[in-house]
């Protein structure tokens, strides 16, 4: 075997080892260590319970342009005034800055502590509407690289007498697992979500066709069609179950007001509540 024969069979394997040894961030085990959630400070009791929700979906990239991403959220007509907005790569303290800013109920869970970015990395539920359960679930198929975990934070939340069992996730990236590990990933949500009868599930979800797992269980996909919301594609999306979508206009990207803020840009949804 000639020498530049040798390098082509050890490549992958040199390459494998080096992206091996470079970790990006420590799993967090304890569930229940991490946790950060607050409630609103201005709660409106008179208000009665709505026919539709407004369901927001933004990855803020590490949050780190979180005054602009709040800016955003607050003033943009699509997005201010949402009732669910589902965050992903933040930290506990730079959800706690979007809830208080919008005035939302709100859950936290890191997946990892990010080690080169040096903070936590994880996904938020934040609602106009009180939270009355919450968890963190652990997805299956960790980076093959790194072995980093991905998780969905969970949240019940009460809608005047209604419950709505709501997801913020973001699946595993091309690099870390293949398409067939993020629909285990998928998977692994709506069979958690399969005991709760009005379902909201949305974030990043790293691929174009997984939402494919999600319709052929039984879900709306509003978010279906429309631009992209990274230079890959259009990875991020919102579900529904027991809820409708009221119409094909239902939906929709906030794409240039967004432009700097992030390396995604939101989409959002509306529900009727049945």
């Amino acid at each position: 075997m000639t020498a530049r024969g040798r390098t082509a069979l050890l490549l992958p394997l040199l390459l494998t080892v080096a992206l091996a040894g470079c970790r990006t961030g420590r799993n967090y085990a304890d569930p229940d260590a991490t946790r950060a959630a607050g409630a609103r400070a201005m709660s409106d009791t008179t208000r009665g319970a709505p026919d539709t929700l407004r369901v927001v979906s933004f990855n803020i990239a590490f949050a780190r342009r979180l005054d602009a991403a709040i800016a955003l959220l607050a003033t943009h007509p699509a997005l201010r005034g949402a009732d669910v907005v589902l965050l992903q790569e933040m930290t506990g303290d730079a959800t706690r800055r979007v809830a208080r800013a919008l005035d939302l109920h709100w859950v936290y869970y890191p997946a990892i502590h990010h080690t080169r970015a040096r903070q936590d990395f994880g996904n938020a539920v934040l609602s106009r509407w009180p939270i009355v359960e919450d968890a963190r679930l652990v997805l299956p198929h960790p980076s093959r690289y790194a072995g980093t975990q991905r998780i969905a934070t969970a949240a019940t939340i009460r809608v005047g007498d209604t419950l709505v069992r709501v997801y913020s996730t973001h699946l595993g990236t091309p690099l870390d697992v293949g398409a067939r590990s993020r629909r285990a990933q998928m998977r692994a949500i709506l069979a958690d979500a399969a005991r709760h009868p009005r379902v909201i599930l949305g974030g990043d979800l790293n691929d174009g066709a997984v939402g494919r797992v999600a319709r052929d269980a039984g879900y709306a996909w509003p978010t279906e069609r429309g631009p992209r919301t990274t230079r890959f594609g259009r990875w991020d999306h919102v579900f529904l179950r027991g809820l409708a979508s009221p119409a094909r206009d239902a939906a929709g990207t906030v794409g240039r007001e967004a432009r700097g803020i992030s390396d995604h840009v939101p989409v959002w949804a509306r529900a009727v509540l049945r």
